[in-house]
């Protein structure tokens, strides 16, 4: 892969890249201009907005936050484009204060999905990794995250905040089922390390984000091969693959063939 020519550089946002030029496991490689992905998008300058929307032909934003996040920091500029359709499928189970029951709620000491597990959460992700509790928690928003990647009526992107965690697990499932080996869709994963530095620069400037990252050291944040090798190794033996996985959630021939040929040379 070309990662001279993955990267998207923008002013306001510091982990964009294309998930084009991927080796397949048929030999092929995965296409440009297709599918994006990146951290969160709400300082997109003028000069961004025309290069995305004008020059790249965004139609398609799968925003990953939680409703806690997107009320707290706001829907994003990419709103004000009417041919722009923003999906917002949170990965977290919200309900009740502070999130989908009663977003209107939230304020200063708001407590964001990721803070509070009980045990039993907790014990079961320790077996099955952090990323998985997205799969559990939420197939339908996974789901309906790769069906809005596969639209072919102009380039997609998905993020979320970091553009690692949530973003990491639905591009991963992404290139799964465009037939990316693992090889690529751990390097993939992985390269966000290449900006952890200016995402977590990023992310300190905003209370919503800053006490979260200011508890645990830089270290704790950075990508690591062994993380996204878990996830996928969880769907290959609890489930027989993560198309396997999908097929439970109601992802369908259809599907994986639209976003296939989204995503294939």
């Amino acid at each position: 892969m070309n990662e001279l020519t993955r990267w998207i550089h923008l002013d306001g946002a510091v982990n964009v890249r294309d998930l084009g030029g991927l080796a397949t496991k048929d030999g092929g490689t995965t296409r440009f201009g297709r599918v994006y992905r990146s951290d969160n998008l709400q300082a997109l300058t003028e000069r961004d907005l025309g290069l995305l929307v004008g020059d790249l032909g965004l139609r398609h934003v799968v925003d990953l936050r939680s409703v806690a996040e997107v009320t707290l920091e706001g829907p994003g500029p990419l709103t004000r484009f009417p041919e722009v359709s923003i999906h917002h499928l949170t990965l977290f189970a919200e309900g009740g204060v502070n999130t989908d029951v009663d977003a209107d709620r939230i304020d200063a000491d708001r407590v964001l999905p990721w803070q509070e597990m009980d045990e039993d959460t907790l014990a079961e992700l320790r077996v099955t990794g952090y990323y998985y509790g997205y799969l559990r928690e939420r197939p339908d928003s996974v789901v309906a995250a790769l069906r809005a990647l596969a639209h072919d009526d102009g380039a997609a992107i998905v993020h979320c905040a970091a553009g690692k965690d949530r973003t990491g697990v639905v591009t991963a499932l992404a290139l799964e089922v465009a037939g990316v080996t693992r090889e690529a869709i751990v390097a993939d994963y992985v390269a966000t390390g290449d900006r952890i530095d200016h995402i977590l620069a990023r992310l300190r400037s905003s209370p919503t984000y800053r006490a979260d990252l200011d508890s645990r050291p830089d270290s704790d944040h950075r990508p690591r091969a062994e993380y996204i090798q878990q996830f996928l190794d969880v769907l290959d033996n609890r489930f027989g693959g993560p198309l396997t996985w999908l097929g439970a959630q109601g992802w369908n021939e259809d599907d994986t063939g639209a976003l296939r040929a989204r995503l294939r040379d």
